[in-house]
């Protein structure tokens, strides 16, 4: 008889008896995707204009379950925003090494693909932050509008939910 035989019965003691099943690979995917974390910090422009534009009552991303964290060892998400300089360089690293893992980063305008407008003339820029850390999601402009940073994030949420469990020590490469 078993599980089988009893099964009418079972589901009739669920609400509107449906069930719902699913593997625990993609259900820690879903929940990972829908509260990404992500450190607030921004490095220039691209940080007032692209990416607390965002955050804020117009775009708002609590609809996408994300929520600023002020400490990296809360976030699971890094945003770079904006000039990354060498001086600066070094302390982004560090933040990035403080995050847990499963770790995700998003390099967001021209300056933190490859370095924007400052690419030639200027020696204290690095040419991207892809140089330090490596980067999931690239969002191109100077500044970025907040609706490619939402797609940014749409992304990022679907890359996630395409994961293996086992790939979470190499969920950035």
């Amino acid at each position: 008889m078993g599980v089988v035989s009893k099964l009418p019965v079972y589901m009739e003691r669920i609400p509107g008896g449906g069930i719902l099943t699913t593997s625990a690979e993609k259900f820690f995917n879903w929940s990972r995707a829908s509260s990404l974390w992500y450190m607030l910090f921004g490095l220039a422009c691209c940080a007032i204009e692209g990416l607390m534009a965002t955050g804020a009552s117009r775009y708002d991303y609590d609809r996408l379950g994300m929520i600023f964290r002020a400490s990296p060892r809360q976030a699971d998400l890094m945003i770079v925003a904006g000039t990354l300089t060498h001086k600066m360089a070094k302390r982004v690293k560090i933040l990035y090494d403080q995050m847990s893992e499963p770790k995700y980063v998003i390099a967001m305008g021209g300056c933190a693909n490859n370095g924007g407008p400052f690419y030639y003339d200027c020696y204290s820029v690095l040419k991207g932050v892809d140089k330090i850390i490596p980067v999931d999601i690239y969002i191109p402009g100077c500044p970025p509008r907040p609706e490619s940073v939402m797609e940014a994030c749409l992304k990022l949420q679907e890359k996630i939910k395409k994961q293996k469990l086992g790939d979470w020590s190499s969920s950035t490469s």
